[in-house]
């Protein structure tokens, strides 16, 4: 009995229980979407490959399983590289498959020719090309198992068009079962009970959880460490929701305070890199320990000398650490000086930024659109935002109480990535936890990266609700009438600033073109009324395009990395 190329990496997918493919079809791989239907895998057609490999990479993230990215050759297979290299760098395993020209024209100029396999090395765990249809379940089960064992990252294959359409006989074909689950490794005792001598040693301890840990499940054991060690936590901003960001020990609102002064830090599944401002002073205290939780031996020691090291999967370290300090019966005690320093500053904090919330003028500030926001959105919503102001004020703004349920630019800062993570996410949604919504809120500027994928999310009926930050650019813009006045002085590329946005732009009409319902907000009210109505519709799709005041800044705050391009 024969069976063609798709039709065995349809097959050879499924065994590996990937339950999800997004991608744009065409010349070569149009066979193997309709073959991935066939075996039971979902589609999801986007409208660009960039768009369809974030997708498929958050469903690493939200599954612990990869999603697939299917491209064609050439400029299609090069339009994933972002998807691959956000993957890669935030760890979540993730495959990408790319058609490439036929093997009998390599070198000859062929359709779309390009060296694919070299290019993918740089931004991938593996990068492979199937020697002949045999071997494809078997390489097939290696880039998943790849993507996943270890440090998660993303795995390309490679498919020569002319592999597609062939035939080869099933006795022929080297079938391979499931791979395993990720094996799970534990750090060894010494350095357990070395961390657990270091912390209980501790004035002024902090505990960093990272979205390695919310990555590993160990949102039950770090929820019990915080409690039974009484351990003041910072989330970074993927971990928020791994522990609630209303419980007590949350110090996220005192985060320049706790890291500046901290004497002893616990990284679970954190790296001391740009978020965390590495490690360094003046940010942090010069005679700093640091104890660190990872996965990746070759992340440890980056940027600062552990004062211990523990290698390992962050869930099972975490019972280790429990185990350790249920030993020992120590808790840090809730009336220390640090604590009173830490409640201080978090109250400071707050009232500023309740009474910027509560400020009556027109057009709105962002605190004001995030109050209105955070008191009708779901509380088990997932929460994807990104933009440079719109993704900072509502880290702080809008909390987090259950894990993996936000997603934003994530370590590589990457803008464009909010729509293929929304459609991701209420495809696992609507399959494990069906009535769940989700909540996409985007600055005008990163709206525009993958705006018509807007189309996608009403073509698959998905009721994610675009929640637009409007301010007419990219960090500032222009009002209506400065916008005008700006034009007489000429042509708008030589006259208008390299940050401005044409102002008053009606992204919610983007929407209602597909079918689903747009609303176009300058007040509280209108915003108000437009999000119940959003929340309550729970078929349709909706975009609210929010107008705020294109001078609208975020508080006064020391964050250098701020002015980091692009965000």
């Amino acid at each position: 009995e024969a069976v063609s190329g798709a039709q065995l990496i349809a097959q050879a997918l499924r065994a590996q229980n990937i339950e999800y493919m997004f991608g744009i079809v065409g010349i070569p791989v149009t066979e193997i979407a309709i073959a991935a239907q066939a075996v039971g895998i979902k589609y999801v057609g986007m409208r660009n490959e960039q768009a369809a490999c974030y997708a498929a990479s958050a469903i690493g993230y939200l599954t612990g399983r990869p999603g697939v990215c299917l491209a064609v050759s050439g400029p299609g297979f090069l339009h994933t590289l972002g998807g691959m290299a956000n993957a890669t760098i935030n760890c979540w395993p993730l495959i990408v498959i790319g058609g490439s020209s036929d093997r009998n024209q390599e070198t000859m100029g062929a359709f779309q020719e390009f060296p694919q396999v070299e290019a993918g090395r740089l931004y991938n765990k593996l990068s492979v090309r199937p020697s002949c249809l045999e071997v494809i379940p078997a390489v097939i089960e290696k880039a998943v198992r790849t993507s996943m064992y270890g440090r998660p990252g993303s795995c390309y294959i490679d498919i020569p068009g002319d592999f597609v359409n062939l035939q080869v006989n099933k006795s022929s074909v080297k079938y391979v079962e499931c791979c395993l689950p990720p094996p799970i490794s534990m750090a060894e005792h010494s350095a357990v009970s070395k961390a657990a001598s270091v912390i209980a040693l501790s004035k002024q301890p902090l505990l960093i959880i990272g979205k390695g840990a919310a990555y590993s499940h160990a949102e039950n054991n770090i929820r019990k460490l915080v409690d039974l060690c009484g351990l003041p936590f910072l989330p970074t901003p993927m971990a928020k929701g791994v522990v609630p960001d209303n419980h007590p020990n949350c110090v996220a609102a005192a985060r320049s305070t706790a890291l500046q002064h901290a004497d002893v830090i616990i990284l679970l599944g954190a790296r001391l890199n740009w978020i965390l401002h590495f490690g360094l002073p003046p940010r942090y205290r010069q005679d700093v320990k640091i104890i660190q939780i990872d996965i990746c031996a070759e992340e440890l020691g980056n940027n600062v000398r552990p004062a211990a090291t523990l290698l390992g999967d962050i869930n099972a370290v975490t019972e280790q650490l429990l185990e350790e300090f249920n030993k020992r019966s120590w808790k840090y005690p809730s009336n220390s000086e640090w604590w009173q320093k830490l409640r201080g500053k978090i109250k400071n904090n707050e009232e500023r930024s309740k009474g910027l919330a509560l400020q009556k003028s027109l057009p709105m500030n962002y605190y004001t659109v995030f109050h209105h926001i955070r008191e009708l959105i779901p509380k088990d919503c997932i929460l994807v935002s990104e933009g440079a102001n719109t993704m900072d004020i509502g880290r702080t703004m809008l909390p987090n109480f259950y894990p993996r349920q936000r997603l934003d630019a994530g370590t590589f800062g990457t803008m464009g990535v909010g729509l293929g993570f929304a459609i991701a996410a209420a495809m696992v949604a609507r399959d494990r936890t069906p009535g769940r919504r989700i909540v996409c809120i985007e600055g005008d500027s990163a709206f525009g990266f993958s705006g018509m994928e807007v189309e996608t999310i009403c073509r698959y009926n998905l009721p994610i609700v675009i929640i637009v930050v409007n301010n007419n650019g990219i960090y500032t813009g222009l009002d209506a009438n400065s916008w005008e006045e700006m034009l007489k002085f000429g042509d708008p590329a030589t006259c208008v600033p390299p940050v401005s946005l044409l102002p008053n732009a009606h992204y919610e009409k983007i929407m209602s073109a597909f079918g689903g319902k747009g609303y176009f907000v300058k007040t509280p009210e209108e915003l108000q009324n437009a999000l119940k109505a959003s929340v309550a519709d729970k078929q349709t799709p909706s975009l609210i395009n929010v107008m705020i005041d294109p001078q609208s800044e975020r508080k006064k705050q020391e964050f250098p990395w701020l002015t980091r391009s692009n965000l």
